[in-house]
């Protein structure tokens, strides 16, 4: 695992600088990601991902989501309330 040096730098691991496409000289992006850190390419991070690569970003997310759901506990947005959005909208002026 690598650490933190007394100048702030670290070292990326060979095998994840490789997987995103990271090479000696890139310039590359620090995001502030909830707690975390998020790192990416110069021109990932300037909003340059192709379209497969924000879906699949947004895949993941997804289902991260629905599995913090789960284990929170969470309603489904699909759970019967008892009455429908468009029943809101059937009803008329009060009164």
């Amino acid at each position: 695992m690598p650490k933190v040096t007394r100048k702030l730098q670290i070292t990326l691991p060979k095998r994840m600088a490789e997987a995103v496409g990271i090479g000696p000289g890139d310039e590359v992006e620090f995001a502030v990601a909830g707690e975390g850190l998020r790192l990416a390419p110069r021109a990932a991070a300037a909003g340059e991902l192709s379209t497969a690569e924000r879906l699949r970003l947004f895949r993941e997310a997804t289902a991260r989501q629905a599995a913090r759901n789960v284990a929170i506990g969470a309603v489904a947005a699909e759970s019967d309330r008892g009455w429908r959005r468009d029943e809101l909208y059937e009803r008329g002026p009060a009164g």
